[in-house]
């Protein structure tokens, strides 16, 4: 199996690149806005972030790239942010559930859910800002993109939160009409919803402060169609949120109060690739006619020239492990070098 995808670190001179993901990517990405100042400073503070060099590494935002091996061509990206809610609020809405009951009424008891807003997950790190261009999407690329991210915390732990939180794109239709946002924000904000998402993406959220409600608003009071979008995610990221929960990351009764898309939260070592990756010394060699290889993901596991790949390895031993020399190429590892490795089960 040819290598055919690396993750690697963003840089500097992936500007072009990435703005035209971000252009891809589509209404309601607010990770990913159309604008070049933004992006050209999330590439300048994921520069500094891999190479240790921000204040506090709280503050660490690290953004990777998928590149297409044969090509150099960056087809996708993946982040990981070390701390939510350190140099700006990370507000959602809550789902509580309140008991109503009345023994005049003639003992009536019902529940009642309600959104209340929160900002209760600072110090979480965060991963998002998966995406790959639409004609590179299968054959393994999008858990790449995804595993990518735990086998960087897993190289540098210390870095990094103990729990670790995934916010999904909600529904938003291709003209960027959110249900969610029609039905509830903009009675608040008196603005589309494209330009609350804007707003979000480029300033300290100040306004979501000064404008959003500070009352439980009850789900029944909202419009039917807002009030079903509620924790769904956009059809786009369906398979993000199926790797998530495969990793065991769990809906957290939390949604974003622009979209209402869902929140999942895990502990950090809980998440699988982090709990069944191994350390391993490599070599080099043929695996594509070896019964005993299997396929699975290795990466460089040091920074600042964190590389990930996929491939097919045998086991040797404890801590041996053979793999294609393409795959040392695209790693920059050398054999007897020390790496990351996760592997399916048989």
């Amino acid at each position: 199996m040819a290598t055919t995808y690396v993750m690697r670190p963003s840089r500097l001179d992936d500007l072009d690149s990435l703005t035209q993901l971000a252009e891809l990517s589509g209404p309601g990405f607010t990770s990913l806005p159309v604008d070049e100042p933004i992006l050209r400073e999330r590439l300048e503070k994921s520069d500094r972030a891999f190479h240790g060099r921000q204040r506090n590494l709280q503050y660490g935002k690290y953004l990777m790239m998928m590149e297409e091996v044969a090509t150099g061509q960056v087809v996708g990206c993946s982040a990981v942010k070390a701390g939510t809610g350190i140099d700006q609020p990370f507000f959602n809405y809550r789902i509580i559930t309140l008991a109503q009951a009345s023994q005049a009424a003639g003992n009536l008891r019902f529940d009642m859910d309600a959104l209340v807003l929160t900002n209760e997950y600072v110090g979480y790190t965060e991963v998002g800002t998966l995406f790959l261009k639409p004609d590179h999407r299968g054959g393994g690329a999008g858990r790449l993109a995804a595993q990518s991210r735990y086998l960087l915390m897993a190289a540098a732990p210390e870095r990094f939160s103990d729990r670790v939180l995934a916010e999904l794109r909600g529904v938003v239709d291709d003209q960027g009409r959110s249900p969610f946002w029609e039905g509830l924000g903009r009675h608040f904000f008196r603005m589309d919803f494209a330009d609350a998402d804007k707003l979000s993406a480029t300033t300290d959220n100040q306004f979501i402060m000064d404008l959003m409600p500070r009352y439980p608003i009850y789900v029944d009071l909202i419009p039917t169609e807002a009030r079903e979008v509620i924790g769904r995610c956009h059809a786009d990221g369906v398979g993000a949120y199926k790797l998530l929960q495969w990793e065991g990351f769990e809906f957290d009764r939390t949604v974003d109060i622009f979209d209402g898309g869902p929140l999942v939260a895990a502990q950090r070592r809980h998440i699988r690739t982090i709990q069944e990756s191994a350390v391993v010394t490599v070599e080099a060699g043929d695996t594509a006619s070896d019964t005993d290889a299997r396929p699975g993901l290795l990466s460089s596991n040091r920074l600042p020239d964190f590389r990930v790949t996929l491939g097919r390895f045998t086991r040797r031993g404890e801590s041996g492990l053979v793999a294609p020399p393409d795959v040392l190429d695209a790693l920059k590892l050398k054999p007897g070098s020390p790496a990351r490795v996760w592997m399916r089960s048989k």
